[in-house]
């Protein structure tokens, strides 16, 4: 038979329903007794989606049940501390608020290559076209794009206190690993360093009185992104996708995460959405078409924009001014500020039915 510790190691398999991160390193694994007529594990899921905890005792099984050669039992139980009585299901992780700042808003992506970058810079500069106080943290720790996108060379200050202080461009307060690192050094970091920094970023950094932190979360769900959800009260979450089947795919795990750590999302972005020929005038759809409208409808939240294609926004945003900034009548300058204005709509309703909750 063997021991606990390696049926532990062997738990490492099972993946926490929406995430990239195992039950072992999520710290669910209770612990593990070994009779000799069965083996028990036992479960502290932060989850009460049925479905997840059904996948979750199964995965357990199936990966254990070769090892040990007799039936193994899984009891599920609530982890500490409980949950505050009366406190609603839709509300966010309970983690102290950033000073100042007033609603975050995560910008995800199941997959990379989507623009989801190009999507969370531009729709923070619409946000403050529309008067809004906006700051902009990149925590795509091993791919900051954010300081290119926005033309940002220097690195910030600290006061004497030794609080960082953002670099301001555009009308945003910004900070990024980016404004930290040589240019071309890669980051190998494991999950501790990536916590311990974004940590940083939000508690060491003077943001100052913001509307609206919009994060830029890396695609995908692992650590940054588990960090971002438990120790920043997010107000909601947009997914960034295009249309094509397997980028949908992807889209589904980025809106379980949301759903498993009960922050709302606001709604799906379809970026690359279409190409108008510059010269005819004729629409190519690309990468096919309507695949963000199915994904919202079929998860129930609303589709905020459909971005086209266009070379002006790869040109620009390389040479540091974004497109709503360098032509902000531009069609998609237009589709941004749309958004945004639903994203405003949006944060302040939910904001004022978490007044009348609570």
């Amino acid at each position: 038979m063997p021991t606990p510790q390696e049926l532990l190691a062997a738990l490492k398999q099972v993946k926490y329903p929406g995430f990239s991160r195992d039950i072992v390193d999520f710290g669910i694994v209770k612990d593990i007794e070994i009779g000799g007529a069965k083996v028990t594990v036992y479960l502290t899921p932060s989850t009460e989606n049925t479905e997840a905890l059904a996948l979750l005792r199964q995965s357990v099984i199936n990966i254990l049940t070769p090892l040990v050669q007799v039936p193994v039992e899984v009891i599920m139980e609530r982890p500490p501390p409980a949950a505050i009585p009366g406190q609603a299901k839709a509300t966010a992780p309970t983690a102290p608020a950033i000073p100042g700042v007033r609603h975050v808003l995560a910008v995800a992506s199941g997959k990379g290559g989507v623009g989801k970058s190009t999507v969370a810079v531009n729709l923070a500069l619409a946000l403050v076209a529309l008067g809004q106080r906006v700051g902009v943290l990149d925590a795509d720790v091993y791919g900051p794009s954010v300081p290119l996108m926005l033309g940002i060379t220097e690195r910030p200050q600290t006061t004497e206190d030794k609080r960082m202080l953002p670099v301001h461009k555009y009308g945003l307060n910004v900070m990024s690993i980016g404004m930290l690192v040589p240019d071309g050094q890669a980051v190998v970091w494991r999950g501790p360093m990536i916590d311990k920094l974004l940590t940083e970023f939000i508690r060491n950094v003077e943001w100052g009185e913001l509307d609206v932190l919009v994060v830029d979360l890396p695609p995908g769900t692992g650590d940054a992104q588990l960090t971002m959800v438990q120790k920043t009260p997010l107000s909601g979450g947009v997914i960034v996708t295009t249309p094509q089947d397997v980028a949908l795919l992807d889209v589904r795990r980025g809106m379980k995460m949301f759903e498993e750590v009960k922050v709302p999302v606001l709604g799906v972005i379809e970026n690359m959405s279409y190409h108008v020929c510059g010269k005819c005038g004729h629409r190519a759809e690309i990468f096919s078409h309507g695949g963000g409208a199915k994904m919202a409808a079929q998860f129930h939240v609303p589709l905020l924009g459909e971005i086209p294609l266009v070379r002006e926004i790869r040109v620009d945003g390389d040479q540091g001014t974004p497109i709503v900034v360098a032509n902000p009548e531009h069609p998609q300058s237009q589709a941004f500020r749309h958004i945004a204005e639903q994203v405003i709509q949006r944060l302040e309703e939910r904001a004022k039915r978490h007044l009348t909750v609570h």
